[in-house]
């Protein structure tokens, strides 16, 4: 090996170690326990008063466990909340102390990037893997019960992820964590669910009230290329057709008709299920949302009142 591939060489491995280091401190072993039996994960210490998140399957059905850090310290847990929805939970140790880890914006990731995953596969605990940026925007089923929803922007990395690191930190060089990583079967992938706007939206309301409001309009959609005129015009390529609405839901009562195309909502653009869906979160409840359609090559503007989704 030449000088010039070990420097690099010992430049990447400082960077995993430094992660690393950072981060192991902060990460926990889960051992969850629920009426279905027991169960294994990871979390992440995100505050200094013993708050971590983890995903929501991870803790499905329990009430609480034990968590184990990396300095030997094992202390009990309860679930604060979990929205099975993002796959995002929060628990809460008895014994706080960890290191809080700091987050960061998974917006800002590029395909390529080094990003380092760090928790507890197989029982394993404070393991460590490293790798890239693999994908972004990826969308991942989730479902509660009979309601399916789509986690968007989920991130794909070629860390080694496996049962057991659902749960723990996906961190970019800086050992900021950008993700939370789910090993979900089947799927033979390594996938994290992003830190970002929305995610932070639904951490607060799972500290504050340990459940997520979400707000419904009551329409299906498709997305669809808009006119290009009107496409050149707004700047805009496409829309979302519509193609169900509830009977006497929001969007049934504010005019909105099958074939009408949701152009923009609250101001911003429409341009898949996943935007629609980041806007109908809790503070949407009850509040006016301004709607423009394109119905027969006119625009249309309706204003619907969003209910909580119960």
């Amino acid at each position: 090996m030449d000088t010039e591939e070990s420097e690099a060489l010992d430049a990447y491995s400082r960077i995993v170690t430094g992660v690393a280091a950072r981060l192991l401190p902060s990460v926990a072993a889960l051992s969850v326990r629920s009426p279905r039996g027991g169960g294994a994960g990871s979390a992440v210490t995100f505050t200094d008063d013993g708050f971590l998140l983890t995903n929501a399957h991870v803790v499905a059905g329990a009430s609480g466990g034990s968590a184990a850090f990396a300095d030997g310290i094992e202390t009990p847990f309860d679930v604060v909340g979990a929205d099975a929805l993002s796959d995002l939970a929060v628990v809460r140790v008895h014994s706080p102390g960890a290191p809080a880890a700091p987050l960061g914006d998974a917006d800002n990731l590029k395909i390529g990037q080094l990003v380092v995953a760090v928790g507890n596969p197989m029982g394993l605990a404070g393991s460590v893997t490293a790798g890239v940026v693999s994908g972004l925007g990826r969308s991942l089923p989730a479902r509660d019960g009979r309601r399916l929803r789509i986690i968007d922007n989920v991130i794909q990395t070629d860390a080694a992820l496996n049962p057991g690191n659902s749960g723990g930190a996906l961190a970019d060089s800086t050992g900021t964590v950008v993700g939370v990583n789910t090993a979900v079967a089947g799927y033979g992938l390594g996938l994290a669910v992003p830190i970002n706007a929305t995610t932070r939206s639904i951490i607060g309301e799972l500290v504050a009230t340990g459940r997520v409001r979400r707000a419904w309009l009551g329409v299906a959609g498709l997305p669809v290329p808009l006119p290009p005129a009107l496409a050149a015009r707004l700047g805009q390529k496409s829309g979302l057709r519509v193609v169900e609405v509830v009977p006497g839901s929001p969007a049934g009562t504010a005019g909105i008709y099958l074939g009408d195309i949701l152009v923009t909502a609250g101001g911003r653009p429409v341009q898949s299920v996943q935007e629609l869906q980041r806007l109908m979160l809790g503070p949407a409840i009850g509040v006016d949302l301004p709607i423009t359609l394109l119905r027969r090559n006119a625009l249309v503007d309706v204003v619907a009142l969003p209910t909580e989704l119960s």
